[in-house]
């Protein structure tokens, strides 16, 4: 038998001389000797500062991204892990950073699947999107702290409904649509979502699987559900055939409309 040609411990990559000095983390360590008086030259000398220093080193990330925040915070720690609080009465939006980095030069998102060619999203596609999910979330009566729970797969209006909920300040969570019903009442049923987005279907490995089945199942077992968004994917149509109990479900392509 040949001896395996890469062993435990092998180093497998390192960057280039010019990726240590372009990157991210040169310019942070750049910024800390300039800004904090840190002399963090290498990774190991960081790394070691970081936890020796622990509420400085993330304050000091709080500064260096430059997180933008409706209220600062008071304190950057409070207690010890587990059930530490961190950067205590702050408060700020994860969508709103997301579009900090909007260009018209690039796409927001590259998507492809078994189902759908490679194709772009833009920057203007995405938040007009989320705009227009969002308003529909806030006309079903989605508020910040509400919980709005997902059945998807990693496709471009999963996104969507994600940075949505996060918009209004509601709380999400998701499951794969390859899970089973049991499976995805066990997680859901803990936060009592308000609204769930599901997909009618998905494919893998060349088979199709119709999932509107167990969307129904779900909307019949997830007590305070007020509301199902079916997000047509295994179809491949606008407007799918729904079951009688999704007779009062909204379907995607209707919330896009909404402004």
């Amino acid at each position: 038998m040949n001896e395996p040609s890469v062993k435990e411990g092998d180093l497998l990559w390192a960057p280039s001389e010019d990726m240590q000095k372009t990157s991210r983390m040169a310019a942070y360590m750049t910024w800390l000797r300039d800004r904090k008086a840190v002399a963090a030259n290498d990774y190991q000398a960081l790394w070691e500062w970081s936890v020796s220093h622990i509420p400085e080193f993330w304050e000091s990330l709080w500064q260096f991204f430059d997180v933008q925040a409706s209220r600062p915070y008071t304190d950057i720690l409070r207690g010890s892990m587990p059930g530490a609080q961190w950067f205590a009465g702050s408060e700020l939006n994860y969508a709103e950073h997301v579009f900090r980095s909007a260009s018209p030069d690039r796409p927001a998102l590259l998507s492809c699947s078994e189902i759908r060619d490679l194709a772009p999203v833009s920057w203007k596609e995405l938040r007009d999107q989320v705009s227009s999910v969002a308003a529909s979330l806030r006309d079903m009566g989605v508020q910040k702290g509400d919980r709005v729970a997902a059945y998807l797969p990693n496709i471009p209006e999963t996104i969507v409904a994600f940075l949505a909920a996060a918009s209004i300040g509601a709380t999400w969570s998701s499951c794969s649509p390859d899970f089973g019903t049991r499976s995805v009442v066990d997680r859901f049923q803990q936060i009592r979502p308000k609204v769930l987005f599901a997909v009618d279907g998905y494919a893998y490995g060349g088979k199709s699987f119709d999932r509107l089945p167990e969307v129904v199942r779900l909307k019949e077992s997830l007590a305070g559900l007020e509301k199902v968004i079916v997000i047509p994917y295994g179809s491949g149509t606008g407007r799918p055939s729904l079951p009688t109990g999704l007779s009062d479900a909204l379907l995607w392509p209707d919330l896009l409309s909404k402004e």
